[in-house]
């Protein structure tokens, strides 16, 4: 049964954007050991589940990095996967999709997800797309949780687990820390995720 990861930038108050959706301020923190790291992750999933908004700014940005040899290795590594991973995209008011590998979804992200759950392939990852990802967690269909955690308080903005509750047991299975001062930590549901 494949899982399903959320990937997530977050702040130490655990906001994954400021007030009026900011995200400038993890970009200094961004570093080539970071840009491994996350192709290591993409690497081991063949699925990315993407929210209408993320869609529209992933689909504009990867495609140029992957044709562009002045970016770092890494990030070109990284881009030719998210150019060429299956992505499905949950929105009820997106007409069609140009990005290489897409897959437009309009009905229940739950239903799909399940369905989704039980074909054959690598895991499944969720980058940003905050709606899908709350959804996801309301439904208890995130059966894993990889938190990118920056030295950042930004005091207000827009949180990740607002009003959410994921009632399950987490387990720590993973904490690197990187020379910027970002420190991912990985928790896995010590009970299986709905059809997982």
């Amino acid at each position: 049964m494949r899982k399903l990861i959320l990937s997530m930038n977050i702040t130490l108050d655990v906001f994954i954007a400021g007030p009026h959706c900011e995200l400038d301020w993890h970009f200094s923190y961004w570093n080539n050991e970071m840009s491994r790291y996350a192709s290591e992750q993409l690497a081991l999933t063949d699925t990315i589940l993407l929210g209408r908004v993320t869609y529209a700014a992933m689909a504009k940005y990867w495609p140029s990095v992957a044709m562009d040899r002045s970016f770092p290795r890494e990030d070109v590594a990284f881009a030719d996967m998210m150019n060429t991973h299956a992505k499905i995209v949950f929105s009820g008011t997106l007409k069609n999709t140009n990005w290489y590998n897409s897959t437009l979804i309009a009905e229940s992200a739950d239903h799909e997800v399940i369905r989704l759950k039980q074909m054959p392939g690598k895991d499944m990852i969720i980058y940003g797309s905050s709606k899908l990802a709350q959804s996801l967690i309301r439904a208890g269909l995130i059966d894993e949780y990889i938190l990118w955690t920056y030295p950042v308080i930004l005091g207000e903005g827009k949180p990740l687990f607002h009003q959410l509750r994921d009632r399950s047991l987490l387990r720590l299975v993973g904490t690197k820390i990187f020379s910027s001062g970002v420190v991912v930590v990985d928790y896995q549901r010590a009970v299986p995720s709905k059809l997982s």
